[in-house]
């Protein structure tokens, strides 16, 4: 039986701390999954593979549109989930996953995506979901009992792992606990950089009033710059309806369509303020440039000047003036891929394989050595394809 298990909040979307998760699981394949919901329409081919075990929220009326309804019942949900077979526990989580219980000698370590932003940051929330006036007035009196359950859940992890220091800072202001800092991957083989560059700015997000894609929209609009927008959410009626002429709205698309834009798209536009933010990386990937908001987890990845420009003010003008400045810089497709690259998943593996090892207990050590031996035996294969391809 496998000695580590992973844990994650819910399945009920596919957002950039899902694809963590993923990631886990395909650094730990024989490790089961352990969460409170699961929708299998909204998991990917590889999570599909997995033994996942879920909650009896599983089996609650409307779970996929009335999820964050339930919210007062994830703190049973996660910690109904039996975890006591388990010497290591490695969980992903921006709510409820750190919270589950273990055995008394288990080590439990937790990767946080963020505390949980609608209990610890309420108002900047309540703001970005466009939440009504009735809404905010009674949640933050029902939030107060979740916001014990989450500081007494935080004391449960031994160790924390941080996306970003951002996001570390926020764990030590509001757990009063340290955490090693290692940012999630991107999958850079993916994206392949063309030399076909076309005259469109790109957005790719789901499409919720925090993202702030109204912004791109309107300095798209104002400028009559050609803007195409892939994702959807409740937010694209809005959006729709502020939009000009030089703006395109293509819904969800499959990856292929999106490698395509990404690769000839004149840049993404990031707009909005992120605790880490794979999509940045993702164009860098694909050897184009970022121009995102001068905050967050953007300043982590976008290095001004090489890999991309930001604006300052949460302003549609202030963007309007970084795309004016844009088009007069140059940008090396070369260096951008480059420095995707240093957030690849062999990276991340890594990194992720190596701190475990210096924390788990005696009897998962043979498991996290073999993994370790299993990656370099990988890491050496793709640089042998890498160096043939190039000869």
């Amino acid at each position: 039986m496998p000695s580590i298990a992973l844990v994650h909040d819910y399945f009920i979307q596919m957002g950039g701390a899902e694809r963590v998760a993923e990631a886990l699981h395909q650094i730990f394949p024989a490790a089961p999954l352990y969460t409170t919901v699961a929708l299998p329409h909204r998991l990917t081919p590889s999570l599909r593979q997995a033994a996942i075990h879920t909650s009896f929220m599983q089996r609650m009326p409307a779970i996929e549109s009335k999820f964050r309804q339930y919210f007062m019942l994830y703190p049973w949900a996660v910690e109904s989930l039996d975890l006591s077979a388990y010497d290591l526990i490695l969980s992903s989580s921006s709510g409820y996953g750190k919270g589950v219980h273990r055995s008394k000698n288990a080590i439990h370590v937790c990767y946080c995506h963020t505390p949980m932003r609608w209990v610890w940051r309420y108002d900047d929330y309540a703001a970005r979901e466009g939440f009504g006036t009735l809404s905010r007035v009674a949640l933050p009196a029902m939030l107060s009992g979740l916001r014990w359950w989450d500081r007494r859940a935080s004391r449960q992890p031994d160790y924390y792992i941080a996306n970003s220091s951002v996001v570390a800072e926020r764990i030590r202001q509001v757990y009063q606990r340290e955490a090693v800092v290692i940012p999630p991957p991107i999958e850079v083989d993916r994206f392949q950089p063309s030399t076909d560059v076309e005259e469109y700015f790109l957005v790719l997000s789901r499409l919720v009033p925090y993202k702030r894609i109204d912004l791109a929209v309107e300095a798209c609009t104002k400028m009559k710059k050609e803007l195409i927008v892939i994702g959807d959410g409740p937010d694209r009626p809005r959006l729709e309806r502020m939009a000009g002429k030089t703006v395109r709205f293509l819904g969800r698309q499959p990856d292929a369509v999106v490698n395509r834009f990404a690769s000839r798209c004149r840049a993404l536009l990031f707009p909005g303020e992120e605790d880490f933010g794979m999509v940045p990386l993702e164009i860098n990937a694909a050897g184009r440039p970022v121009i995102a908001y001068r905050a967050g987890g953007a300043l982590e990845t976008v290095v001004e000047g090489i890999t991309g420009l930001f604006f300052n003010q949460p302003t549609s003008e202030s963007l309007a003036k970084a795309i004016e400045s844009f088009e007069k810089c140059q940008w090396s497709s070369g260096q951008l891929r480059h420095h995707a690259e240093q957030f690849s998943y062999p990276i991340f593996a890594n990194r992720i394989l190596t701190f475990l090892a210096q924390v788990a207990p005696q009897s998962c050590q043979p498991e996290l050595s073999a993994l370790g031996q299993s990656l370099c035996k990988l890491n050496k294969t793709r640089e042998a394809v890498e160096f043939l391809a190039a000869s």
